[in-house]
């Protein structure tokens, strides 16, 4: 399966900070996508530190990766169950499903059929009808409804970022960018370019903390003209709304997985949305003009 999107964060730059001593970025790939770790701090226990952040890396891969097939999420999908998930499977289980009831349903992982079907010309209609994150059991263990498989490619990679980003401060950082595919930031500022697929550069916004995500339908089109982003009310017959969304909210996750479902929303209930840790959404139109609300 493509990497999930390629959207609008795409350059990032630190603005000077005085007093650190070094700065190294790591550079690489997860979950499908580019990444990136840029960490300051004493020269000595930077190279160490990003080692560590390599293997939660690693970590988050042998759980969440679609393109594994002896990570959990594959099993789960080859299956159907998953009994007694680790801490951190559960734990984004659990953040799936208040985002799927904070978007009314826009946002859910039981679309991976669907996608599959128009990726390799299946039978979509019944895919389809596989769509619904309400036959998952979440907690104590994953159950799959029958015929049912998860993507987590909209919310895994910011999952991940979170997890390298609080492994950092936890040893003491307080200084790092890590992108993987999503933002998240210790200390600041950072300045972030929001770029959309068709009007490229189009701004640059400062982070200081929390994360930013972005997502942009066109950037991927599947088999027969659908965008990789999947309206799952429609069976994936509706087409997003916007060019590009860039979601900052207090964690990579949400802001992924947010930026993913706005897509699909209409300005007046993108406003009406209360969702706690939301920070700030930026719209792209399809004219190339960009707002904030």
């Amino acid at each position: 399966m493509p990497s999930r999107r390629r959207f609008l964060a795409i350059a990032a730059a630190a603005i000077a900070a005085p007093g650190v001593s070094h700065a190294e970025t790591w550079r690489g790939t997860a979950l499908g996508a580019d990444a990136a770790i840029t960490l300051s701090g004493p020269r000595h226990e930077v190279a160490p530190a990003l080692a560590v952040a390599r293997e939660t890396l690693e970590r988050m891969e042998a759980l969440f990766s679609l393109y594994r097939a002896d990570s959990v999420l594959s099993r789960l999908n080859a299956t159907g169950r998953l009994d007694a998930p680790d801490a951190d499977f559960a734990a984004l289980m659990g953040l799936c499903e208040r985002v799927f009831a904070a978007t009314a349903g826009r946002f859910d992982p039981t679309v991976q059929p669907l996608w599959r079907a128009l990726a390799e010309g299946g039978d979509t209609r019944a895919a389809a009808a596989r769509i619904g994150w309400g036959r998952v059991t979440t907690a104590p263990d994953v159950q799959l409804g029958e015929g049912q498989a998860l993507t987590l490619n909209g919310i895994a990679q910011g999952f991940a970022s979170d997890r390298v980003a609080e492994a950092l401060a936890a040893a003491g950082f307080t200084r790092a960018l890590v992108n993987i595919g999503e933002m998240r930031a210790l200390g600041g500022p950072w300045r972030i370019g929001i770029e959309d697929h068709a009007q490229g550069l189009i701004g640059q916004v400062s982070l200081s903390g929390g994360a930013i995500a972005t997502s942009s339908p066109g950037a991927l089109f599947l088999p027969g003209g659908a965008s990789h982003i999947l309206d799952p009310l429609s069976g994936g017959l509706k087409t997003p709304l916007w060019s590009s969304v860039s979601v900052e909210a207090d964690t990579a996750a949400l802001a992924d997985a947010l930026s993913t479902a706005i897509c699909l929303m209409p300005r007046e209930e993108i406003e009406a949305l209360d969702v706690a840790g939301l920070r700030k959404v930026r719209l792209v139109d399809r004219a190339g003009d960009m707002m904030t609300l």
